[in-house]
């Protein structure tokens, strides 16, 4: 492995790039379901597409991305909401998606799947040096803080 490849400078770039490129993914996701949308409209959905407990899940999922959204674009707690962002696109994938095929203009997967995979990714690795995380845990390794056993 190069320097280039282990350079703590390039993974805390890249984990500040996957932040951000996620954060306002499920944010502007979660906007787009309560403000354009709306949560009843939302619901609606969410029931004509066999989600049970629509009307529970709908606001429920909304709220996770437009609150999870922002916490993943600052860096705060952020393997809480990107361990809950990814699973809520993993339900999604198997539940509504699936049976679409893989493309999104049939109502495909790729989307979530591709959601799921940054958010998890987030999960594994953590948010990075520069992040409210870093600043409240300091010392104490923010990483690895949220998954001591």
């Amino acid at each position: 492995m190069s320097a280039l490849e282990n350079s703590a400078g390039l993974q805390t770039a890249a984990r500040t790039l996957l932040r951000f490129a996620f954060g306002f993914l499920f944010l502007a996701h979660g906007w787009q379901k309560y403000f354009q949308f709306t949560i009843e409209g939302t619901t609606a959905a969410f029931g004509q597409m066999g989600v049970p407990a629509a009307n529970l899940l709908a606001p429920l999922a909304a709220t996770l991305e437009i609150a999870g959204g922002p916490a993943i674009i600052l860096g705060l707690l952020t393997r809480v909401f990107a361990g809950l962002l990814g699973v809520q696109m993993i339900v999604a994938l198997f539940m509504v998606h699936a049976a679409g095929g893989v493309f999104v203009e049939n109502g495909g997967f790729e989307l979530v799947l591709a959601l799921a995979a940054g958010a998890l990714a987030l999960l594994l690795v953590g948010p990075g040096r520069i992040s409210l995380d870093a600043l409240i845990f300091k010392g104490k390794k923010a990483d690895k803080v949220l998954v001591k056993a």
